[in-house]
């Protein structure tokens, strides 16, 4: 095949975002996806052969970052792009009583927190007028490349010089506040703004979500700040996840239908085992079949690890490069448990398995900060997993039923830690038995849990490495820590979206801006490659 301009290399939603922009610019575009589906963790599947008519979001569950603006330029909502706010953070106690936290009623929200603390209740609109503040500054760098930091080239100076007015509305207390977020741990954070352990614990938790560290880790509060960003139907609160109509596969369906209405090539089952370069360039890709396909520009969308060390030769690049991609973190401990129930948890602190506000957000498992601390620390330095997991959980069928039939729910479960060496064997047994741990913590604060569970799918960061080529089993393609952020990610230098190959640009979640669904990687790859000019506009598919 050597009538192509551009080759992507992986079918997961940012390899879509890349593929469909390139082809609405006129580019002769292929995506190669070597699983036989496309979308990457962004899927729907159903795993259950007894369950036929229950499907599960099996990897990601909810969406929050996209930006509406890749929504409305792939028509992504012309092809099935439906998304549902949900509803409420809820975490309910041992002792039974329960925080809940309404995006659209602060009076509910108030009394909710009053009481465990009435100050906590007066200062949580001070909270998050501060941190929509920060973010409000923030989040138009989520939509920039970052520059070259030190680098003395004119053209890098004033990049440089262009970021640092981007960030201008901040003033002097909000550069102090925006460094706090960057260094300290949510646990310091917290204690600043609430005197309640149990008001803490519900504001951590956007904290913790996929990282590799504990509340009391430093670096923990950015997490935070880069989940706060996000929203989804222009909702005027801090946060808002929905989940899409059709699970999260519906979103990989609407970007695939976009990429190839502009006329880009899907191709499954083709799976890339090298990248072919002459001269320092980029020339083309060679499959596990053998196949050779040829094109002057790739985007390159998976981990850095199997791009710039397995499908690439060291010798090609940069040896202080090769060393940062060798450096790269990519721990998880995070294990995905997508529960099928015959009926809504009936929890003690609000009784009913009728279906309530509660049961439409997120619904948490973690007692306090010392209980999220502890899990870590099970994984981290005892290597064993979590005795009692922290669980980010949802139950997208309480919005969308076309997931299960009446009567039936699905719970779904982001559960942390397992130990990090986990990704390199199954651990079945242990994993079976964590899974246990989770059920019957849940049915100390909703009774009925246990005895409602139908059958569920465990899955660990062995299978998220085989399956998905996340290395570590980590959903960002890279630990969000202080080191590996912004200008660092993935490597001082090149954290443009270019790469040491002239020709090749990386649109991966290992990228600035990378981490949730929000294809502002891919979308900022092919940009990178049209500035180049390495993206011949041709005429435009309307169709």
């Amino acid at each position: 095949m050597s009538d192509l301009d551009a080759i992507v290399i992986g079918g997961g939603h940012n390899g879509l975002v890349a593929g469909a922009y390139l082809a609405r610019e006129g580019a002769r575009t292929v995506v190669l996806e070597g699983r036989d589906k496309v979308g990457g963790c962004v899927e729907t599947s159903a795993p259950f052969p007894e369950l036929p008519d229950v499907r599960v979001s099996t990897y990601s569950y909810v969406v929050s970052l996209m930006p509406p603006f890749i929504i409305d330029q792939l028509r992504l909502r012309k092809f099935g792009y439906d998304v549902t706010p949900f509803g409420p953070y809820y975490v309910p106690f041992p002792d039974g009583r329960a925080i809940t936290i309404f995006g659209d009623d602060p009076k509910k929200t108030y009394d909710s927190v009053a009481q465990f603390s009435k100050k906590d209740a007066e200062a949580l609109s001070h909270w998050e007028e501060w941190l929509h503040g920060v973010t409000s500054v923030v989040a138009p760098l989520l939509h920039a490349a970052p520059p070259k930091i030190g680098s003395l080239a004119p053209g890098d100076l004033l990049a440089t010089a262009r970021t640092a007015w981007r960030s201008r509305g901040l003033g002097v207390r909000g550069v102090g506040d925006l460094t706090r977020l960057f260094s300290m741990s949510i646990s310091d954070l917290l204690d600043r703004w609430f005197e309640s352990e149990q008001v803490k614990t519900v504001m951590m938790v956007d904290g913790l979500i996929g990282q590799w560290a504990g509340p009391d880790e430093p670096g923990t509060a950015y997490v935070l700040l880069h989940h706060s960003i996000g929203s989804v139907g222009g909702a005027s609160h801090v946060v808002n996840w929905g989940f899409p109509q059709g699970g999260m596969g519906s979103v990989a369906d609407a970007l695939r239908a976009s990429a190839e209405a502009s006329g880009c090539q899907i191709r499954t089952g083709a799976r890339v085992v090298k990248i072919l370069t002459s001269s320092g360039s980029f020339r083309g890709v060679v499959l596990d079949t053998g196949e050779e396909i040829h094109a002057p520009t790739g985007v390159t969308c998976v981990h850095p690890e199997i791009t710039f060390r397995r499908l690439l030769e060291s010798a090609d690049l940069p040896t202080e490069f090769v060393a940062d991609v060798e450096g790269w973190k990519s721990r998880s401990g995070v294990v995905k448990i997508n529960v099928v129930l015959s009926e809504l948890p009936d929890f003690i602190a609000n009784p009913g398995t009728d279906l309530q506000p509660h049961h439409t957000g997120s619904v948490e498992l973690c007692f306090d900060r010392e209980y999220a601390e502890r899990a870590f620390q099970d994984a981290h330095l005892e290597r064993r997993a979590a005795v009692r997991p922290f669980v980010d959980g949802a139950i997208p069928t309480t919005i969308d039923r076309h997931l299960a039939p009446d009567g039936v729910h699905v719970f779904s479960m982001f559960s942390q830690w397992v130990p990090e060496s986990w990704s390199a064997e199954p651990h079945r047994e242990e994993l079976e038995a964590y899974a246990d741990r989770i059920i019957d913590l849940y049915t100390e604060l909703a009774p009925n849990f246990r005895a409602s569970v139908i059958d569920r799918q465990v899955i660990g960061p062995y299978d998220m490495e085989q399956e998905l080529g996340l290395i570590g089993g980590n959903i960002f393609h890279g630990e969000l820590s202080i080191d590996q952020l912004f200008h660092m990610r993935p490597s001082p230098g090149y954290a443009d979206y270019r790469t040491p190959i002239s020709g090749l640009y990386h649109g991966s979640s290992a990228t600035h801006a990378g981490g949730g669904v929000n294809g502002i990687p891919g979308w900022q790859a092919f940009r990178a490659a049209k500035r180049d000019r390495a993206v011949p506009r041709r005429r435009r598919n309307s169709s």
